[in-house]
């Protein structure tokens, strides 16, 4: 299970180094702006692309120790599993259907949700 989740986060952090850093890290959260970007992306892989790099900013503010408490819930709970659920999965399915299901990227999903949560002592609510 810990396998899984390294890994996970090892993809994600790789994908995430060959990008150039468009977002603030010490942002509290990301603008109105940039959520509405992706209905105007032409491409799986720039759907993707902004998914991944939506998400790594998420998972940079849970690793933070500049980010508070409240904020790392609302990301841990709400955020970064809306973000995964309605962008990464769709867009990673367009560009690799043959590799992923919905259901593994789910799991992997959990696998990362339980590790945080644990990790920083959140209950999500159900």
């Amino acid at each position: 299970m810990h396998i899984k989740l390294l890994s996970l986060i090892v993809v994600s952090s790789a994908l995430v180094a060959c990008q150039k850093p468009t977002e603030d890290a010490n942002a509290e959260s990301i603008s109105p702006n940039q959520q509405s970007r992706n209905a105007q992306l032409d491409t799986p892989q720039q759907r993707f692309a902004h998914a991944d790099e939506k998400i790594s900013y998420y998972l940079d503010q849970l690793d933070s120790a500049n980010t508070t408490l409240d904020v790392k819930q609302q990301v841990l709970c709400v955020d970064y599993p809306n973000e995964y659920k309605n962008n990464y999965i769709p867009a990673m399915l367009e560009i690799a259907p043959q590799e992923y299901t919905t259901e593994k990227m789910l799991n992997d999903l959990h696998i990362s949700q339980d590790y945080y949560a644990e990790k920083l002592s959140i209950q999500c609510p159900k």
